[in-house]
């Protein structure tokens, strides 16, 4: 899973930060039912499909969700679906040339990854609708979306992980923390990022000098497995940093956690680990022991929300950037850590979440504008 030039990093960059003017034009996803659940007709022969990237859709994380998501749409509409995993990045053209010749009526596709392969999929199918999840699919960086039938769907990630990172600097007893993702892209170090803001902000409201290992705000960059697999690099990953005395870890990369999860086993110490995307207690029990908290975007309600409104032919290509203010993004419960942490913490975190809305607590990201 990898993107072959600089240039398409920083031109996704560009463009991003330029659609956030457009977030408040989008319907932000909702729980509640939609049209199509009220009554409205689905288009006929509709046919909702969606490419993962090379996580997988059993990562228990951010490919899951957009399958969740496409899976509820689906059977609302009373349609089928169809899908198609990539195991590599050669996987993704081929993939959408698949489904197009299958007569998909949407493509979904799921990572910043795929945004090329979809972009150029979507001009040579104006009749297809395309949604994109993270990624504004603007390949020829002038700041617009390539085609007027692909939907973006991108989160201010680094909001909510603003949050985490005050919890876990609030949390450690070590006065260390940690964060490790898969590859050096936007949508991976926004996490990273505004988890450190975060530990920064916590530090400067309680005089404390809790230490971020793993990422350098200033030189925006940090320790990266090279790819999105709970592999030997991943385990290899998070024990460099485990071995430096953190006692909260925060991997960003779908399955990447898994390794994390099994060095923080190994160390015998008392390490929480922090998941993203999807509440990972509840997506995977195995961990949920280790989990202090998620960060959270709805991508599986942003994606049903897209195909409910494809299916009765009202298909809104306006970009949606999920924030905390429209619920886009946030962070998930403490779970089984509810008793661990300060008493206080929660109402702390809530009064951060009020002031990062209304402006008062500003954080940096390539979507904030």
């Amino acid at each position: 899973m990898t993107i072959s030039t600089r240039k398409r990093v920083l031109g996704g960059l560009v463009a991003a930060s330029m659609f956030v003017a457009l977030a408040g034009c989008a319907s932000a996803p909702t729980d509640t039912e939609t049209t199509a659940a009220a009554g409205g007709d689905v288009v006929e022969g509709f046919l909702p499909c969606m490419v993962s990237d090379a996580g997988g859709f059993d990562d228990k994380s951010f490919n899951q969700l957009g399958y969740e998501g496409l899976e509820r749409a689906a059977n609302e509409l009373g349609v089928e679906f169809l899908t198609v995993q990539s195991d590599s990045e050669s996987d993704y053209a081929p993939n959408l040339t698949n489904l197009v010749d299958q007569g998909c009526s949407m493509i979904i596709t799921v990572g910043f990854a795929l945004a090329s392969a979809a972009g150029e999929s979507a001009l040579a199918n104006p009749e297809i609708e395309y949604v994109s999840i993270d990624d504004v699919v603007d390949n020829d960086f002038d700041g617009e979306t390539d085609a007027p039938n692909i939907k973006p769907i991108i989160f201010d990630t680094a909001q909510a992980a603003f949050l985490a990172g005050y919890a876990a600097a609030s949390y450690s007893t070590a006065g260390k923390v940690g964060t490790f993702g898969g590859m050096n892209f936007p949508t991976v170090s926004i996490f990273m990022d505004g988890f450190a803001q975060g530990v920064e902000y916590y530090n400067e409201q309680n005089g404390a000098a809790v230490e971020v290992i793993g990422w350098d705000r200033e030189a925006q960059d940090g320790v990266f497995t090279g790819g999105f697999v709970a592999n030997q690099d991943a385990i290899n990953a998070a024990q460099g940093i485990v071995d430096q005395g953190v006692d909260v870890l925060l991997p960003v990369g779908g399955p990447i956690y898994q390794s994390a999860a099994s060095v923080i086993r190994d160390s015998g110490r008392d390490i929480a680990l922090i998941g993203v995307d999807a509440d990972v207690y509840e997506t995977d029990p195995t961990v949920a022991d280790l989990l202090l908290t998620s960060i959270r975007k709805l991508i599986d309600v942003g994606v049903e929300e897209a195909v409910l409104g494809a299916g009765i032919g009202e298909f809104d290509a306006t970009p949606f950037v999920g924030t905390l203010e429209n619920g886009g993004v946030g962070l998930a419960p403490f779970h089984d850590f509810e008793s661990k942490v300060s008493p206080d913490l929660q109402a702390e975190l809530d009064e951060i979440a009020a002031g990062i809305i209304d402006g008062s607590i500003p954080v940096e990201s390539y979507l904030a504008g």
